[in-house]
């Protein structure tokens, strides 16, 4: 059997391959060094920490045993802040997609009157920085006796990540046919079976891209948790990272080793979802 010839590529197509990699390398290692300056440090004795080598002369992984065994002041409640940090980023998410899902889904397949009103209202509040609604929420939540509680920072973040959540979604459901969802009337569908059974499943990959980004804008969320939160065994673990900047000698080895485990979820979520993320956050397209 006769092989097809191997085309080579031409010149303007090496070129433009050569012009992503003069672009993607440095962008690459750009993310990559602070990545692994934090690895060497979460390595690294106290001793040698700041000793500024690329390696260090003894790698150790007794901070990750000190950070796993509570085995320092500031990391005494370090599984329970983890635990705060994944329940409230998981409320947060679920909440999200439920919340965004139905409304794109009475504006965009059921035409309510108002909807469009209510998304550019909705769109309308990332004109104000979140940073200028942190003391308003504070005095929201505290008028509502929520303070020092899960639910104030899940209510508060929900709100944060909501409009753009419908927004983003609004626009996938318009690329869906309307076609399907007459059949779906013509055969006796209600609105609830046409939600369930024709619009979550060719969604799927938006809201999987959603629930991610909700999830992990609550996950690093530091401000709101700071606020919102005061003692010890209700805050985040990125509020508690911060006691440690408040100590005159800072063990900067475990506050290193403490964020390099924190950073590994977000990493993890993302690898599994990146093939969502990319069209799922720019309109969503949606394969039939």
């Amino acid at each position: 059997m006769k092989l097809p010839a191997l085309r080579l590529p031409t010149w303007r197509e090496a070129g433009h391959e050569a012009r992503l990699l003069l672009i993607g390398i440095p962008v690459l290692i750009w993310t990559l060094v602070p990545i692994y300056h934090m690895f060497v440090f979460a390595i690294s004795p106290k001793e040698d920490a700041f000793s500024g080598k690329l390696w260090p002369t003894h790698p150790t992984l007794h901070n990750f045993e000190i950070v796993f065994y509570q085995q320092h002041y500031f990391l005494r409640d370090f599984w329970v802040q983890l635990g705060n940090s994944t329940v409230i980023a998981a409320s947060v998410g679920a909440l999200t997609l439920f919340i965004a899902t139905a409304a794109a889904f009475a504006i965009s397949r059921l035409r309510v009157p108002g909807g469009r009103m209510v998304l550019n209202l909705a769109l309308f509040t990332y004109f104000i920085p979140a940073a200028f609604l942190a003391v308003p929420m504070y005095r929201t939540m505290g008028n509502y006796g929520l303070l020092n509680t899960s639910w104030a920072l899940i209510l508060a973040m929900v709100t944060i990540a909501s409009p753009y959540a419908i927004w983003v979604l609004k626009q996938a459901s318009d690329k869906l046919p309307v076609e399907l969802d007459e059949a779906a009337v013509m055969d006796g569908a209600t609105s609830l079976q046409i939600f369930r059974l024709v619009y979550v499943p060719l969604m799927m990959p938006s809201l999987v891209a959603i629930g991610t980004y909700a999830v992990l804008l609550a996950w690093n969320e530091y401000l709101y948790a700071f606020l919102l939160l005061s003692n010890d065994r209700d805050i985040t673990l990125p509020v508690a990272l911060g006691n440690f900047l408040a100590a005159d000698d800072s063990p900067w080895e475990l506050l290193m080793t403490t964020g390099f485990i924190y950073a590994l979820p977000p990493a993890a979520i993302y690898y599994a979802f990146r093939r969502y993320m990319v069209g799922g956050l720019t309109a969503g397209a949606v394969k039939s």
